[in-house]
C-alpha cells in the first residue's frame, strides 16, 4: 500500500508532484520532483501550486525537470525487494577460524595479570 501525499499548502488536497526546499545561504529555492521520503524542512506542492510558485525579491528559483507522468512501480524493484526479504529471513552463517575467535571471558573480567578492576564502562585503576 502506498500513501499519497497531499499538498503542503494549507486547504489544498490535491496529490503532490513536487517537492520544494530553500538554500537559505544562496538565497536559492529548488522545486524538482517529489522526494522519495517526505522531510521536515521540505514542502510538497501539488502541481498548480508549484506552476504558480514566486520568491522573494533576490531570491533565485531552480526548477529541476518534473517526470511527465508519475512513476509505476517496475516489477525489478519488486524482484529485488522480494530477494532482500529473502536473504533476511536466511541469513548464512560462515564458520569463523580459530584465531579469530573471541574467547568465552565475560568482557567485564579483567585480566589476571592486570590490577584494574571493571564496573561497567568504568574502570579503577590500582596502583
Amino acid at each position: 500500500m502506498v500513501a499519497i501525499r497531499q499538498c503542503s499548502r494549507s486547504a489544498c488536497s490535491n496529490r503532490a508532484v513536487s517537492t520544494l526546499t530553500y538554500v537559505y545561504a544562496d538565497s536559492t529555492a529548488v522545486l524538482g520532483p517529489l522526494a522519495t521520503y517526505a522531510e521536515p524542512h521540505c514542502y510538497d506542492l501539488c502541481a498548480g501550486h508549484a506552476n504558480r510558485l514566486t520568491v522573494p525579491r533576490g531570491w533565485e528559483v531552480l526548477r529541476l525537470a518534473l517526470p511527465e507522468t508519475p512513476a509505476e512501480p517496475n516489477p525489478d524493484d519488486l524482484l529485488a525487494l522480494a530477494e532482500a526479504v529473502r536473504e533476511a529471513a536466511n541469513p548464512v552463517e560462515t564458520e569463523e577460524p580459530a584465531a579469530t575467535r573471541r574467547s568465552a571471558r565475560g568482557s567485564l573480567e579483567p585480566p589476571a595479570e592486570s590490577g584494574e578492576t571493571r564496573r561497567g564502562h568504568l574502570r579503577i585503576l590500582r596502583e
